[in-house]
């Protein structure tokens, strides 16, 4: 397949759910033909921020962006290029959180009642990170006005919903083909731990990975991951302070041959976190990811057992 740079459109086949009314909700780049039993998900990277949200918003959409884990879709782009498909969601996460349940929702925010099965307990309802999150990362709030339980429901038809149906067909067609599949979550993290986060004003490592402490993915492959990872100069931390989200602990179920992994990147790494430009590592970096993908392409059947 012939290599196309992150920031040009894919030569390789595209698919797109385009809700009505709406622009897409997700691509999916993908390779000519999936040779390799591994799918990429990047749920936080999206970038377009519909007039609707920077409407409803009282903060500026540089502080908007904050939740966002720029270029990560960009930085593992070669997917294609190793036969695997690369799902990227195009909504930003301020808007909808495709990586929360659906009603992972805060009744706060709501001018009206929601549903009975929305979960309004949970930590990250509490931080203000729900699937329709109150504040960004560093803790502002977003909205000036509570919200209707209508809005939410629309904003989670047209993005949430098909992002998740793209996700779930992904992963049944692979399996299907080849008896498991790896989902690799791809994400990012600020390089010195945020306020609302248990590693508050520390440093960071270069990667962290997240199998549900070796719940949602086979040891042997979170230790590929992980020695591969480190062969190549980085540093590496395993589930602290992230173990996954929920697309790790929802769709990882080893013993049903579905291993899941969450992997975040240092931002400090590629991009400068105030500007949100790319740093001249992110080329390197790009590449160094490459070369992950390229060794989990080639990664033995036996690695999957649970």
């Amino acid at each position: 397949m012939k290599s196309t740079p992150a920031s040009a459109k894919p030569a390789a086949p595209l698919s797109a759910g385009r809700p009505a009314g709406s622009g897409a909700a997700f691509e999916i780049l993908a390779p000519a033909a999936q040779t390799v039993p591994l799918v990429f998900s990047s749920p936080h990277s999206g970038r377009d921020y519909a007039p609707e949200l920077l409407a409803q918003s009282r903060l500026d959409p540089l502080t908007l962006r904050r939740s966002e884990d720029s270029y990560v879709d960009e930085l593992f782009a070669a997917a294609p290029e190793h036969g695997a498909p690369l799902l990227r969601a195009l909504f930003p996460r301020v808007f909808v959180d495709p990586n929360r349940e659906a009603l992972e929702l805060d009744p706060a925010m709501f001018s009206d009642a929601l549903p009975a099965e929305a979960n309004a307990t949970s930590p990250r309802v509490a931080a203000g990170l729900g699937s329709i999150a109150r504040v960004v990362a560093s803790g502002e709030e977003i909205y000036g006005r509570k919200l209707t339980r209508a809005e939410a429901e629309a904003r989670l038809d047209r993005y949430w919903r098909p992002y998740h149906t793209a996700l779930q067909e992904l992963l049944a067609g692979t399996r299907r083909r080849f008896g498991h599949v790896l989902l690799i979550d791809c994400h990012s993290m600020p390089s010195v731990g945020g306020p609302m986060e248990r590693d508050a004003g520390d440093r960071r490592l270069d990667f962290v990975l997240g199998d549900c402490h070796g719940r949602s993915c086979a040891p042997a492959l979170t230790d590929r991951v992980e020695a591969i990872l480190k062969a190549d100069g980085f540093r590496v931390e395993r589930n602290a302070p992230y173990a996954g989200g929920y697309v790790t602990q929802h769709y990882g179920r080893p013993a049903e041959g579905l291993h899941t992994l969450q992997i975040e990147v240092n931002r400090a790494l590629y991009m400068d976190e105030a500007t949100y430009e790319r740093r001249p590592g992110f080329a390197a970096l790009q590449r160094a990811i490459g070369r992950l993908i390229g060794e989990l392409a080639r990664i033995e059947r036996t690695a999957f057992a649970a």
